[in-house]
């Protein structure tokens, strides 16, 4: 009997052994997988940044990351404007297929269906642990949200497990911060009021306190005042939670970074979203004056430095080896957006889409085609692509780096290009901007005929509107000042077809969401 127990005992014990053995395999493999971080700027152009060619600002700690990994000359957002452009990053379908997808008010329903598929969600399956850090602006709940109580559905609601956000941008009511669907620091005693079409008795605005103004507005921004700033839209309310927009990049550093130190013994997808440099641009005291080029060009230099800061977290804890950095921009640049911020007349010789004609709200190049790299310590080596790549093709290209079946009928699969083993590219795609499409294939870029003014006057930025179709040699003008379409009527036609062949696109992913 005695045999027996021992035997026994010595079966358990082996048992065990293999379990744990088992379990030590297992936690390998998990934290095996790499880390994702998406590092997403708001309005930064083309021409911003020194690896890209700029020479009047200095951006060290972007640069060393383009420098060091994959740069891409031909990186595009899919749209010249914010939403759109977010819309199709995290769900890999072309925005122009959801009539939701366009600029939206802070007061917006989430324009991403719940049952959609998308980066987090598509990451969650495979053991990943999800956060979004900064910037949203895809709408949130059902409509008519109550600030008040839990906001759902919003980023949870979408595959991320933690959201830490401002709803919409920094020119926009509210202006507060929402921690996975509750407003931060929120005084029940105090609720908080939004509307889009009409102010609240006795709340000064933009338009008629003038006197209360620390920044001035040039052109619709003039609502409800929050600190000294006026803004798009009504608010009352809400005094405690409301941000100070000096301190908001420190803010989203530090839950970027405190997310990175929570989540660094599983594998984790961050999406790091930055609100520079959009208006209005505060920097901290630390920047002003930084660029010599006023708020804007010192909002730039901040979140640079951000973006250092952020990067030392990963290395101090051990994870830049096991960690793919994804960086780009949502549109290409605008200097004069809505406020007096010097931005003009301190620009001197910096060309924020550099070489490119347009920039935020246009077809022409410098709307879509941004900064766009990606960074792997050890794993992807330095150099340049000029493979056309589009925002659209991170979802496949990240699905197949985890070995996830899941993709869209419009994003490509381009890991080996972004992981810089190939210079492949997509062939084709359809870029957007407000409502408007044009069409890259190649190195040719066509633009149909559209209605409207030639030159957005409060901007200050080509349209690409006309009353013909518009067709360049990218290869050849990469400046679009040669209109090709008459003397080349051929290479007209063969992208008008093959343009018509993608927009004509019948039972999209997002509208077989809406007929369910």
């Amino acid at each position: 009997m005695r045999k027996f127990y021992c035997y026994l005992t010595a079966c358990i014990l082996l048992f065990a052994s293999c379990k744990e053995e088992q379990k030590t395999v297992e936690t390998s493999e998990e934290k095996a997988k790499p880390n994702i971080v998406i590092i997403y700027a708001d309005d930064l152009g083309y021409g911003e940044l020194g690896a890209y060619g700029a020479t009047e600002l200095k951006t060290p700690n972007l640069d060393k990351l383009a420098n060091g990994g994959m740069r891409f000359t031909n990186g595009y957002a899919t749209s010249a404007t914010c939403t759109p452009s977010r819309y199709a990053l995290l769900t890999g379908v072309y925005p122009w297929r959801n009539k939701s997808a366009k600029i939206l008010p802070g007061t917006a329903p989430l324009i991403i269906d719940t049952a959609q598929t998308t980066i987090p969600k598509m990451l969650k399956k495979q053991g990943y642990h999800t956060g979004i850090v900064g910037k949203w602006h895809l709408g949130l709940g059902s409509g008519n949200v109550n600030w008040n109580e839990r906001i759902s559905p919003g980023p949870n609601e979408v595959g991320f497990d933690y959201s830490h956000i401002l709803a919409a941008t920094q020119d926009r009511v509210p202006t507060v911060y929402i921690e996975d669907g509750h407003v931060v620091n929120l005084d029940p005693n105090d609720p908080i009021e939004i509307s889009y079409k009409e102010n609240f008795e006795g709340e000064p605005t933009g338009l008629e306190n003038p006197e209360l103004l620390k920044m001035k507005w040039h052109h619709g921004h003039n609502n409800s005042i929050v600190n000294g700033i006026p803004r798009i839209g009504f608010m009352k309310g809400g005094e405690a939670a409301k941000w100070v927009d000096e301190d908001m990049a420190d803010y989203f550093l530090a839950d970027a970074q405190d997310y990175v130190k929570k989540h660094k013994d599983e594998p984790f997808f961050l999406y790091y979203a930055l609100q520079q440099p959009h208006v209005p641009r505060t920097p901290h005291a630390r920047f002003v004056g930084s660029s010599g080029m006023g708020p804007r060009g010192d909002v730039i230099v901040e979140a640079d430095w951000m973006v250092g800061e952020f990067i030392k977290t990963l290395e101090a804890e051990g994870l830049l080896e096991n960690t793919l950095i994804v960086f780009s921009s949502d549109n290409g640049p605008v200097v004069n957006d809505g406020y007096y911020d010097d931005s003009e007349e301190k620009l001197g010789n910096h060309k924020p889409a550099g070489a490119l004609r347009g920039g935020k709200y246009s077809l022409f190049e410098a709307g879509t085609r941004v900064p766009f790299f990606t960074y792997w310590k050890g794993k992807i080596s330095p150099g340049v692509s000029d493979a056309m790549v589009s925002q659209l093709d991170l979802f496949s290209s990240l699905a197949a780096l985890v070995e996830s079946s899941e993709s869209t009928n419009d994003s490509k699969e381009l890991l080996d290009s972004f992981l810089g083993k190939s210079n492949a590219g997509r062939d084709e795609m359809v870029i957007e901007a407000t409502s408007r499409t044009a069409f890259r294939k190649g190195d040719w870029a066509m633009i149909p005929p559209y209605e409207g003014p030639a030159i957005n006057k409060q901007v200050n930025i080509e349209l690409a509107n006309s009353d013909e179709y518009l067709l360049y040699n990218l290869k050849e003008d990469i400046s679009q000042q040669n209109n090709l379409a008459k003397s080349n009527p051929e290479k007209l036609q063969e992208m008008i077809s093959a343009y018509e062949a993608i927009r004509g696109t019948e039972n999209s992913e997002i509208e077989q969401l809406e007929l369910k």
